[in-house]
C-alpha cells in the first residue's frame, strides 16, 4: 500500500497555459519523485499593454512517498 502526499506550486509560461503546465510539472520532477498526477487548481494571466503577457497556473501535484 502506498501513501501519497499533495503539494502545492505555481508555475507561468510567457507561451500558454498547457506550456505552464508542463514547466511545472517538468520543475517539480527535479524535486519530487514518484509524481502520479495533477490538477490545475487555479489559472490567470498577467496584462501588460492590453495584451496577455504571461500564463500562470497553481497546480496540485500528487506524489508517492518513498519508504
Amino acid at each position: 500500500m502506498a501513501v501519497a502526499k499533495v503539494t502545492e506550486i505555481t508555475s507561468s509560461s510567457p507561451k500558454s497555459f498547457d506550456d505552464a503546465v508542463r514547466v511545472g510539472i517538468t520543475r517539480a520532477g527535479k524535486t519530487l519523485k514518484g509524481i502520479q498526477g495533477a490538477w490545475v487548481n487555479e489559472m490567470k494571466v498577467e496584462v501588460s499593454d492590453g495584451k496577455i503577457s504571461e500564463f500562470r497556473v497553481n497546480l496540485k501535484v500528487t506524489f508517492v512517498l518513498e519508504d
